[in-house]
């Protein structure tokens, strides 16, 4: 029966499992990505995001078969590149990575901005938007790096490239507009792309929570 009422309302916010599934992710990854089993684990478990938010994509106003011929050659890609690990399957799996998920924080923003009324999923949505485009900007940094080594700098082993999670930790503290942390974009073009994630950070907290959150005082209001 709780199987069943969980059931029910996951399909009612499905954007409410996939942030829960990227939170999560965030928080496991660093205990394992040290480990080759671990970096095996980590692509199983993006290949499952993947088709959860192939998914999601499903339910907003973007089409379904755009997002899911972006994420199925980024699947096959990084399973082949967790056997077989090279840095032009690297470039090229986080290019597709970045662009699938740039894909589905567009049609997510698509599916807030099309209703006059703010649902609980779109309150959700708005986080797993956020996530999505940390993301992405996170992989455009990994195919940054891959194409060019030495393009991120920070205080702990400077001279070695900069993990998954360091890069995440940029993405979301550049997103966010609260700093860059220590971790340093050295090249111009990851500059260029860091000025470029705080400019969307800033526009879409503007341009699109503060609409929801015009939306939910409205409703409060009227509700009186």
């Amino acid at each position: 029966m709780n199987y069943v009422r969980w059931l029910v309302r996951s399909r009612r916010n499905p954007s409410a499992i996939l942030l829960s599934v990227q939170l999560l992710g965030m928080l496991v990854y660093p205990f394992i990505e040290g480990t080759e089993a671990g970096r095996i684990a980590f692509g199983v478990f993006g290949i499952a995001v993947l088709i959860f938010t192939v998914r999601i994509v499903r339910t907003t106003p973007g089409l379904t078969w755009v997002s899911a011929g972006i994420a199925l050659p980024a699947i096959v890609l990084q399973i082949v590149e967790a056997l077989h690990p090279q840095p032009g399957l690297l470039a090229l799996s986080a290019g597709l990575e970045a662009l699938f998920y740039f894909y589905a924080a567009a049609s997510l923003i698509a599916y807030m901005m099309a209703d006059r009324h703010a649902t609980t999923d779109e309150l959700f949505a708005a986080g797993a938007t956020f996530t999505l485009i940390a993301w992405a900007f996170t992989w455009v940094f990994i195919l940054l790096q891959a194409l060019r080594p030495g393009s991120f700098a920070a205080a702990v082993n400077a001279e070695q490239l900069r993990t998954w999670t360091e890069l995440m930790y940029l993405s979301f503290a550049l997103l966010s507009s609260t700093g860059i942390g220590d971790v340093i974009p050295l090249s111009p073009i990851t500059r260029a792309v860091a000025a470029i994630e705080m400019f969307v950070g800033v526009m879409y907290l503007a341009a699109v929570v503060s609409r929801l959150i015009g939306l939910t005082l409205v409703q409060s209001h009227d509700r009186r």
